[in-house]
């Protein structure tokens, strides 16, 4: 989300009515629907966590214990049994 300064953006009829609702308070205008992007699509966190919770799932497959991946990522023993039903699923 970027900062936009209205009078220069903005037609000036367009931003007097504006201005009848909102005088010089900020207003957050969402996107289109079209528009919107999911968490993570921009950074690609969201394939980065998928990645990491298949390797954690191969490794569990693997023998590793539920306690250890929990030491190993730094996760709660409940985080990593969601982590696992949700791969199983």
């Amino acid at each position: 989300m970027g900062y936009k300064n209205g009078s220069v953006l903005l037609p000036t009829e367009l931003l007097r009515q504006i201005q009848d609702y909102v005088d010089g308070e900020y207003i957050y205008i969402p996107r289109l629907p079209a528009n919107r992007k999911k968490w993570g699509d921009k950074t690609g966190s969201r394939s980065m966590l998928a990645e990491r919770n298949s390797e954690i799932y191969r490794k569990y497959k693997s023998g590793v214990s539920v306690r250890q991946l929990s030491e190993i990522y730094c996760i709660s023993p409940q985080g990593i049994y969601n982590i696992l039903s949700t791969h199983k699923a």
